[in-house]
């Protein structure tokens, strides 16, 4: 195989762009570009292929109308495991992968759980990062649990595409209306059914009626709401697609204010881009694309800039890391140094052993002299092939960079673009008009280890995940009175083949010592010291526990680095990961930006993990920020494995370089068992017909105040570089608001009313607020829509936190002027030391009454467990939770 025969010239960078990478486009009403990947772990079936293309044609039909015949699907592509076999059917992907995927089809994220859901950890109208099915569901073997595929996916869509929240509530599954009456939460109030406690075991099954529960004065927890199998109801897909009649998405007139379920108003821009069409749309039109070998090339700058700094040999070390551990066997690698002009060092050669790997090393760059000519680099690779990536590398400008763009837009290949040093080329940001590759940058601070970590995060996007390599630690320090450098790295059971220990100096070779949790020292490291580097393979599985190293420099000043990576232990046990990333790939000073970590082993979240991000600027000043998943702030939902900040403290315009550390253990993380899914298809327990409940087999039960607890553990990732501009020289001003509380939290205790919520800071989650305002009104649309007109309280002795913490606020209501007011509407907002207002909070509400039980046969009897509380143990409350989305036709 010659050079890149089928490996072209095109320059995608990747700027994360808000919270996915998602291919599709809207383009004359029709969406195209959907990417749907099976997992590779998902057994070989052709009739699963005509499934998905079922559920995906269905679903565009009943998209057209439920959007007032304005959208439909145009043309998806089914990207095919590469363990399938060949077929003359599939083609080669080109920018189509597993991991950005829109829709995913792989196993449950919990045994026997397979809800369809979509993970989302944005805020309301923000894209979500994609829908997970499951075999099983697309088969069609758990439709009556969740409803038929075509709507199921349509309901699934609009958290994807316009980020709109669910219009039911699994920890607030009822609440108290205005009419007195306990209601089960749905949108909208026209849906009908009847609420029973349904309990099977065995072939028995017992329906009684619900009791109340003596603290919420709401329904037991085993009540459930069993809709009426024929209905009338047009509304809402975003409750119950699966009902007969129901092809509507909830809007302003028949949205239930009432419920609390995550809606509020939302524009998006889909809605207002379009208009109605006048004739049905075609059905969509399908790739089948099956992932093949990966082909990459090294395009390495070699041009005088690259003498300073330590930047060739810092290039070096790092490019020597990636082949010897980071790509994965089987991958086709060639190389290109360029200059003023460009060299083809290496053919494409296919990685099987160390041999490959070996042969790769020698051709890297000895010398740094010339200019620099990006497109000389890019050119030198003539021919093309769709889904080939380049490993871009450079540090320097290149003004003759628009001349290769026309060449860059035609072809098919993925490039990484890595920017070394402040000055490395921003101009080449013009040809990221199409998406696929990754952009990271790395300082010239040596300590930092930013080129190493830009490195590892170029793993495959369609590689097996246990399969990848995962960095379990990367640190650097440069000693100036101290000669050691001591630390350990903790080697946890979802990981421990290829496991490699790579240490870099800048001037002479350390003494090195490593340990393994027996204490036993480990063999010497093989040396290069032509590359000041040092490296230790680990045959066969390490051992778990915690290794410790201690490095000994021979010369003062001196900076070490220490890498450590790994790949999962076990191809049937899924390893613990980490991603980062920011929510824009560039930003304008005064917006704010926010910082999100997931931490997952397969698709379980990890919670209770430390994690912390280092945010560096192109001059190297670096901000720590400690991420958090307590749902306030800029996070979203609490305990879902994505760990959120909000990032202010701009330094200077320019580059930014986003790395992330997670940390856990018995005393912090666990494994959540509780549903892990924020964004799950609602499960039917059954439907009611003519008068008798039918009910569908129930769902695997879970103890959801059961976590496993995790073994220490420890993880690295990079998250990319994003861009800021318009910061000014001058000190920042204080333009930041306090962030908006979304978790207010409101209990009847007596003749008082109890607040709970989560202190918000100064700037967004940052620092202390000077006070707060709380408000109250008889009237939920009144409070919301002229909050500044409500009856304030009295927060005199109220005196705010530092952000994160636990607020807790008594008070005693006054006398509600409106008549016939049910309920009081509590909100509350946040005022900085500069006079800056938060958004008004989520609205919280308490019951004047007591509401009504649905009349039974049992309804008297008493709780049998008068401690059993409701999921969110609120008395005679419950609330309106304004911070998702409804749509507006």
């Amino acid at each position: 195989m010659g050079l890149f025969r089928g490996f072209v010239s095109l320059l995608v960078l990747f700027l994360i762009e808000r919270s996915n990478m998602s291919l599709v486009r809207l383009n004359d009403n029709g969406y195209e570009d959907l990417v749907i990947a099976i997992d590779p772990g998902v057994p070989e079936d052709g009739q699963l292929i005509e499934q998905i293309k079922d559920m995906v044609t269905t679903a565009s039909t009943y998209l057209f109308e439920a959007t007032e015949k304005r959208f439909f699907f145009k043309n998806v592509s089914i990207l095919i495991p590469k363990n399938w076999k060949e077929n003359l059917n599939y083609k080669r992907p080109k920018h189509e992968s597993y991991e950005y995927a829109d829709v995913r089809i792989a196993a449950p994220a919990l045994p026997g759980r397979d809800e369809p859901y979509t993970r989302q950890f944005t805020d309301c109208g923000e894209k979500a990062e994609y829908i997970h099915f499951t075999p099983d569901y697309v088969r069609g073997k758990k439709q009556n649990e969740y409803g038929p595929s075509g709507r199921l996916f349509v309901h699934e869509w609009a958290h994807l595409r316009w980020g709109v929240f669910d219009e039911y509530n699994e920890d607030q599954p009822f609440y108290s209306a205005k009419s007195k009456k306990i209601e089960a939460t749905r949108c909208s109030t026209g849906i009908s059914g009847i609420n029973r406690v349904y309990k099977c075991q065995a072939d028995s099954c017992v329906i009684r009626s619900c009791r109340t529960n003596s603290t919420t004065k709401l329904y037991e927890k085993d009540c459930q709401f069993f809709p009426d199998k024929v209905q009338a109801e047009k509304a809402s897909i975003m409750f119950m697609q699966s009902i007969d009649s129901v092809f509507e998405f909830c809007n302003a007139e028949n949205h239930n204010h009432e419920a609390p379920s995550l809606q509020n108003i939302n524009s998006s821009e889909d809605f207002t881009n379009t208009t109605p069409m006048a004739a049905p749309p075609p059905p969509p039109v399908f790739s089948l694309l099956r992932i093949s070998e990966r082909i990459l090339c090294l395009v390495l700058d070699k041009s005088g800039s690259m003498s300073s700094f330590n930047r060739l040999n810092r290039m070096n070390q790092a490019a020597q890391y990636f082949l010897l551990q980071t790509v994965e066997n089987g991958s086709w690698v060639g190389m290109v140094h360029f200059d003023s002009v460009a060299t083809i060092k290496s053919e494409l050669i296919q990685i099987k052993s160390d041999s490959e790997r070996n042969k790769l090393l020698e051709s890297l760059p000895t010398q740094a002299y010339g200019g620099t000519s990006i497109c000389s680099g890019i050119e030198a690779l003539t021919s093309q092939m769709d889904g080939s990536e380049i490993v871009l590398l450079t540090d320097g400008e290149d003004v003759t960079t628009g001349r290769c763009i026309d060449t860059v837009k035609q072809s098919g290949v993925i490039i990484h673009f890595i920017a070394l040093g402040p000055s490395a080329d921003e101009g080449v940001i013009q040809m990221s008009n199409i998406k696929g590759g990754k952009h990271v940058y790395a300082s010239d601070i040596a300590e930092n280890n930013g080129l190493i970590d830009a490195f590892a995060s170029l793993t495959s996007e369609n590689a097996d995940p246990t399969q990848k390599s995962l960095q379990l630690e990367s640190k650097g320090l440069t000693l100036n009175n101290d000669s050691w450098m001591n630390d350990t790295v903790i080697i946890d059971s979802t990981v421990g083949k290829d496991t490699f220990f790579l240490v870099t100096w800048e001037k002479q070779p350390p003494s090195i010592s490593l340990w393994n949790p027996s204490g036993t020292l480990t063999e010497a490291f093989t040396q290069d010291t032509l590359s000041k580097m040092a490296y230790l393979s680990i045959p066969g599985t390490a051992q778990v526990g915690t290794w410790t190293y201690s490095l000994q420099a021979k010369v003062n000043p001196e900076t070490l680095t220490m890498t450590v990576t790994s790949r999962a232990a076990n191809s049937s046990v899924p390893p613990i990961t980490v991603n980062a990333k920011m929510n824009k790939d560039t930003n304008s000073f005064p917006n704010p930006m926010i910082v999100y970590a997931q931490v997952l082993q397969g698709y379980l979240p990890i919670i209770g993990a430390n994690v912390t991000a280092f945010i560096e600027s192109k001059s190297g000043k670096t901000e720590v920020l400690e991420l958090l998943d307590n749902g306030a702030g800029a996070d979203s939902f609490k305990d879902d494995g994505v760990y959120s900040r909000y990032f202010t403290s701009y330094s200077e315009n320019g580059r930014y370089n986003l790395k992330v550390r997670a940390h856990g253990g018995t005393n912090s993380a666990r494994r959540s068992s509780r549903h892990p899914l924020n964004r799950a298809a609602a499960y039917i327990p059954g439907w009611v017909v003519d008068g008798v409940i039918e009910g569908n087999p129930p769902r695997p039960e879970n103890d959801e105040d059961t976590q496993t607890i995790l073994e220490n553990f420890s993880r690295t990732a990079s998250g990319g570089a994003f861009v800021v501009s318009q910061v000014p020289n001058t000190p920042l001003p204080d333009v930041f608001p306090p962030s908006q509380i979304t978790d207010l939290d409101a209990t009847s205790e007596s003749d008082q009313i109890k607040l709970t919520w989560t202190a918000p800071g100064d700037d967004f989650d940052v620092g202390k607020v000077q006070q707060y305002i709380i408000r109250t009104s008889g009237s939920l649309i009144d409070l919301r829509e002229n909050f500044d007109d409500a009856l304030q309280v009295n927060t005199t002795d109220l005196l705010p936190k530092e952000a994160n913490s636990k607020e807790t606020f008594v008070f005693k209501p006054g006398n509600v002027s409106e008549e016939n007011v049910t309920h009081i509407y509590i909100a509350i907002q946040s005022v900085d030391k500069s006079n800056l207002t938060s958004k008004v909070s989520n609205i919280a509400q308490v019951a004047l009454f007591i509401p009504q039980a649905d009349a039974g046969p049992d309804e008297s009897q008493p709780n049998p467990n008068p401690g059993e509380s409701h999921p969110n143990q609120n008395s005679g409350t419950c609330f309106i939770l304004i911070s998702g989305c409804l749509l507006f036709f």
